[in-house]
């Protein structure tokens, strides 16, 4: 799995106009999965997104976590995260899960990252065509890949 972690001032999605979740301060989750993934990548990846020390503490520096500052977050189902680029102009997106092995995994990550004790979550709807507003905050923003963890 592959996440891109963005800190947020505040963040939202909609379809068809119709805005479906929001967020204060927090993170916006954009995540992607291949066939390879499963419950245990998932897993591994919601605890390094709400253990991971990417906001500020008192002196500037960062140093807590989502956990210690009661982050919300927004999770983007994100297939275009494992396009290969290598060949042509177009993307292949041929490693990226199909959607009755994704949409699984996505709904384990998000109830992984509550069972880790972040406590509000929401999400985008699975294969939607989405607007995701995101006020990145500093801007940070970092990769995650579950082959590295």
């Amino acid at each position: 799995m592959r996440a891109i972690l963005q800190r947020v001032k505040r963040g939202a999605v909609s379809v068809d106009g119709h805005v479906l979740g929001s967020i204060g301060a927090g993170l916006v989750i954009l995540v992607g999965t291949t066939h390879e993934d499963s419950s245990v990548q998932a897993e591994a990846l919601a605890a390094k997104t709400a253990n991971l020390r990417i906001f500020e503490d008192e002196a500037g520096k960062m140093n807590l976590s989502a956990l210690d500052v009661g982050a919300d977050a927004l999770v983007i189902s994100q297939f275009t995260l494992f396009a290969d680029c290598r060949r042509g102009r177009r993307p292949s997106f041929i490693k990226a899960a199909r959607p009755e092995v994704a949409q699984p995994l996505i709904e384990h990550f998000i109830r992984a990252l509550r069972a880790e004790g972040v406590s509000r979550v929401v999400s985008g709807v699975f294969g939607a065509h989405m607007l995701v507003e995101i006020h990145n905050d500093g801007p940070v923003t970092i990769s995650l890949d579950t082959d590295d963890l």
